[in-house]
């Protein structure tokens, strides 16, 4: 930097400022919490055996594989009159919503292809969807706000994720038990409360983005030039393969990081994608391939409203877990969190009651709400501001493999050695969950705040 040049400080952003950039993720984790909760029921619904499940879940982390670092590169370089981020939330979120529409509806369009495989095709188009519109909210926190309130901003999102899955998971029951929306349907067919639900879904992730793009201003790419003049300027390859070299040179914080997803991203992709055949089997006492019986649609609605538990629990969670980290640093507090989620995850298989799951989601719901922000706000501060949205992409990465690992082999484990016990992939989810919570505290360099 040459010894003249002045560098301009971030302005310090209002809470409203704050909770307006990231509004759009409520809409966000409200669709993404309709899939978590139903995309396993309705592929059942469809067909789909309970060993197969975790291989149309790959859609996901394949899918962000790919695209999250290819959006972060481009986010990194848009500027139009839209701004440079909020492009990509609105184009996303349209997606989104159109598969939210069609991916309960595959039984009307079986004409054309077996439902199994339009279910499985609107599983992927909402999860390409959803990552083009969630990645540059991560990129956004760190172009708005200074780093003194980083760790702030992180939380506001995990509070308005926690809030939108609250209300996208429990909304299903809520049709049924409320407004008499039938929750059983003949075999093959999606009943009327989650068909309803994702309708609902696709409105409320539309509205919430717009707010978003309508009542957040982003810097120009002058003024964050001064913002960020430290920062020495390299040649760079141009082209979206730079993202190939980026990779390879991610700071060592990154790289450490990466075990401590590994091991979490795992566990939560075994929850998702077994927990509503686990409860079922395990407590609920329903028979193998029973996808149609009162049993099961009542162990599919009570798992969306565990679901609304941990994450209402993560939301509240988020709004102390700041203080919580001054108090003692980043990493304890995210392997404390961890360490509550790996408990959760187990004492499920001792649980015989419905009613006391309640107290596992609690657990699960402090490892959540620390997931959503605490590795973020520690990789924010060790990754140049210029490439925000490309690290923040190639971060990703260590959340998709650890769940296409688990995709590609999950399934099978269940099969083979639980001989089709789900609670088994939850109690290893348990046990990976611990692991993580051990490898946090092995992060070296991380800079905290």
């Amino acid at each position: 930097m040459e010894p003249n040049k002045v560098v301009a400080v971030k302005p310090k952003l209002s809470n409203l400022q704050i909770f307006n950039m990231s509004a759009g993720f409520f809409g966000i984790q409200f669709g993404f919490a309709l899939q978590n909760g139903n995309a396993s029921r309705i592929l059942q619904t469809f067909g789909a055996d309970v060993e197969h499940l975790s291989l149309f879940w790959l859609a996901a982390p394949l899918t962000g594989m790919i695209v999250q670092p290819i959006i972060g590169y481009y986010s990194d370089r848009t500027w139009n009159r839209f701004g440079r981020r909020r492009p990509y939330f609105l184009v996303g979120a349209i997606l989104t919503a159109i598969a939210l529409i069609l991916m309960p509806n595959a039984g009307a369009m079986a004409s054309f292809l077996p439902p199994i495989i339009i279910g499985a095709g609107m599983l992927m188009i909402m999860d390409a969807s959803i990552n083009v519109a969630m990645e540059p909210f991560r990129a956004l926190v760190g172009d708005k706000l200074p780093e003194s309130q980083r760790s702030f901003g992180f939380s506001m999102q995990t509070f308005l994720i926690g809030a939108g899955a609250i209300s996208g998971s429990w909304l299903p029951y809520i049709f049924s038990a409320y407004l008499g929306a039938s929750k059983v349907a003949a075999a093959g067919q999606v009943p009327n409360n989650v068909i309803y639900s994702f309708y609902a879904g696709a409105a409320i992730l539309l509205g919430t983005i717009l707010w978003t793009v309508l009542n957040t201003k982003e810097y120009p790419p002058e003024e964050m030039a001064l913002y960020h003049a430290a920062e020495a300027e390299t040649e760079e390859q141009k082209g979206v393969l730079s993202i190939l070299t980026d990779f390879s040179n991610m700071p060592l914080t990154m790289k450490q990081l990466g075990l401590v997803q590994f091991f979490s991203w795992f566990s939560l992709f075994s929850m998702w994608v077994f927990t509503t055949p686990a409860i079922a089997q395990h407590i609920y006492k329903v028979l193998p391939g029973d996808t149609s019986s009162v049993k099961f649609a009542d162990a599919g609605n009570w798992v969306g409203i565990l679901f609304g538990v941990y994450n209402g629990v993560s939301a509240l969670y988020a709004l102390v877990l700041p203080s919580i980290a001054r108090a003692t640093s980043r990493k304890i507090a995210h392997a404390f969190s961890l360490l509550a989620g790996g408990a959760g995850l187990l004492s499920i298989y001792f649980i015989s009651n419905p009613d006391h799951l309640i107290y596992s989601m609690i657990g699960i719901g402090l490892a959540w709400g620390s997931i959503l922000s605490m590795p973020y706000a520690i990789l924010s501060s060790a990754i140049p501001a210029r490439k925000m949205g490309v690290y923040m992409g190639i971060f990703n990465f260590f959340i998709t493999m650890p769940q296409i690992v688990n995709g590609l082999f999950g399934g099978l484990i269940v099969k083979k050695f639980y001989h089709g016990e789900a609670i088994y992939a939850i109690v290893l989810a348990g046990i990976f969950m611990i692991l993580g919570a051990i490898s946090v505290l092995y992060i070296r360099n991380a800079k905290e705040k």
